[in-house]
């Protein structure tokens, strides 16, 4: 009903649950109080791993880093993703890993350096994380063409920003996807800037949404710091996919309150006042209050909560920083059978290591 009944060529956009937490009820999805609870718990933890995230990164334990600060209702919409379903993300989606179910230790250990990082839970339909701005939208048409192909029920949401929706490759991808009607939802989140660009140098079109329609399919402008709206949105896209009415394209209009990557510094482009406007918008604070509203939230279950995600992520942390695999791993782990010439190798490493009374020398150990 909400691609049908707004349109971004009006610049209509869909917004369920304000900023204070007031829901208009003819919109709402379905999406129950105790599952919004949860989710709400959820994003709690996010911020606080996301926020130690960057402080890991200034002391050194972290390389650059890719915040989702302001933008964890946004990246909740991978959580009603199905298991058959492909999630494929750009290198701001550490917070839909995470909600997707990566583990958080997983996560850090990749903006750590370490490949293990990109170990996926068994079975889960992942790609590993896409640094190459805009590449990720073509190989989520092609997985959701490989599975309409095979007949299989499964939908591939494709993650993006507003910077990388003028690459040629996502315009590709959802040419493409248009014209075979391949089960993909293309989720752009527009977070206003594209590093220090601001959205209103990024295109002349009033949205990014209403692009969809030049590629024959149905495109949706979204509040994404309201969650209501982000479910609801995601979860029609994500039916008409998979129901054999080609793809959808989701945009969801939130802002970035951290900087760009770790590398950034956003006082060079934003005012402080401009950036104390859009906490006004901030998704937590909205969701909070709504819960207050229907009586399932006070101080008390907030400091417990936060308590409780302060342990989570400080565990998830000290897993992270434990001792990396030894150095032998990479003879070990890269051949089914390594040949002569890698077994000499790892004879001549381990010796050496032995020698110098470092025979159970790490990745990373000096």
């Amino acid at each position: 009903m909400y691609f049908e009944r707004f349109d971004p060529l009006k610049g209509e956009e869909l917004r369920i649950l304000d900023p204070e937490g007031n829901v208009k009820e003819e919109l709402r999805p379905d999406l129950s109080d105790a599952r919004v609870r949860e989710l709400y718990e959820r994003l709690c933890v996010l911020r606080l791993a996301d926020l130690m995230a960057m402080k890991l990164q200034r002391e050194g334990s972290l390389g650059t880093y890719a915040p989702v600060y302001g933008q964890e209702a946004a990246q909740a919409s991978a959580v009603f993703l199905e298991t058959v379903d492909w999630l494929v993300p750009s290198y701001r989606e550490s917070g839909a890993l995470f909600l997707r179910g990566v583990p958080l230790a997983s996560i850090y250990r990749y903006w750590k350096g370490d490949e293990r990082g990109m170990i996926l839970p068994e079975g889960s339909r992942i790609l590993p994380i896409e640094i190459v701005v805009g590449a990720q939208p073509l190989h989520a048409v092609g997985l959701s063409w490989a599975m309409k192909l095979k007949g299989e029920p499964g939908v591939a949401a494709a993650y993006f920003g507003d910077g990388a929706s003028s690459q040629g490759d996502v315009h590709e991808a959802m040419n493409f996807a248009g014209v075979f009607k391949t089960p993909t939802v293309f989720v752009c989140q527009n977070n206003q800037f594209a590093i220090s660009l601001p959205r209103s140098q990024q295109t002349a079109a009033a949205t990014i949404a209403q692009r969809a329609a030049s590629y024959g399919f149905a495109g949706l402008l979204v509040d994404g710091n309201d969650l209501l709206a982000v479910a609801g949105a995601m979860k029609e896209a994500l039916a008409e996919a998979r129901a054999g009415r080609g793809p959808r394209l989701i945009e969801l209009l939130t802002y970035r309150l951290g900087p760009h990557t770790t590398s950034d510094d956003p006082t060079k482009y934003r005012t402080a006042d401009e950036l104390e406007r859009h906490k006004a918008f901030d998704p937590l604070p909205r969701l909070r209050k709504y819960l207050q509203r229907q009586g399932l939230w006070n101080e008390e279950k907030e400091s417990a909560l936060q308590a409780q995600a302060r342990a989570e992520v400080e565990q998830a942390v000290r897993q992270a920083e434990a001792p990396l695999a030894p150095v032998t791993d990479i003879f070990d782990f890269t051949y089914k059978q390594a040949p002569p010439y890698l077994k000499r190798q790892r004879e001549e490493l381990a010796a050496f290591l032995q020698s110098q009374g470092r025979g159970g020398s790490r990745h990373g150990e000096a």
